[in-house]
């Protein structure tokens, strides 16, 4: 039995002046990263974790998930533009000591995690079952989105899931409220 955090798009476009900011989340770019120092220098207060990835919203050409005039539900103004500064790991996430880190939503709308693959091509859920995980942290931004769709997912395929409110930033108090709630009625623990 193994436990890995899965941080979910700390980006620059999610985090105060990018272009989908969320309130507080340089802030929780910043408790994340505190977490990975204590972590990665095997301070002995530090959550036991064997391993740590990451997620990254990784869009080419997204169709219809980039729109001029948003629904801010299915569709976004532009963000997390591969190669652009809005698409890197936020600053405050210091240090990256991420063992992989998944990309998502290269040419389609993608929340969850799950439907990243890694440099190699593996799938988040794969690469967990080949290195032994059967229990997952999930932290990052939104709440209300992407870390709920990750975490829903991370249920989904057999994964014993906490969310880690703490180390989360949400869109808004009442979607935030409500994605934490449906993501306990479906099993996920909230910390």
């Amino acid at each position: 039995m193994k436990r890995a955090l899965i941080v979910v798009d700390v980006q620059n476009d999610f985090c105060e002046g990018g272009s989908l900011a969320v309130h507080g989340g340089a802030e929780v770019a910043f408790r994340i990263g505190q977490l990975l120092h204590h972590w990665s220098n095997q301070d002995p207060k530090a959550p036991d974790y064997d391993l740590a990835v990451a997620t990254r919203d990784h869009h080419v050409d997204p169709g219809d998930h980039f729109s001029d005039r948003p629904d801010f539900d299915t569709s976004w103004p532009v963000h997390c533009v591969v190669g652009t500064d809005g698409e890197a790991f936020h600053p405050n996430l210091d240090p990256q000591p991420f063992d992989a880190v998944f990309l998502k939503g290269e040419n389609a709308a993608a929340y969850s995690g799950f439907e990243g693959r890694s440099g190699d091509g593996t799938t988040l859920a794969d690469w967990l079952r080949e290195h032994d995980v059967t229990d997952v942290d999930v932290c990052g931004i939104a709440t209300d989105y992407c870390v709920r769709a990750t975490a829903l997912d991370a249920v989904r395929n057999g994964f014993d899931t906490r969310l880690l409110p703490s180390l989360c930033a949400g869109v808004a108090p009442a979607s935030t409220y409500s994605a934490i709630q449906e993501m306990e009625r479906a099993g996920v623990r909230v910390t």
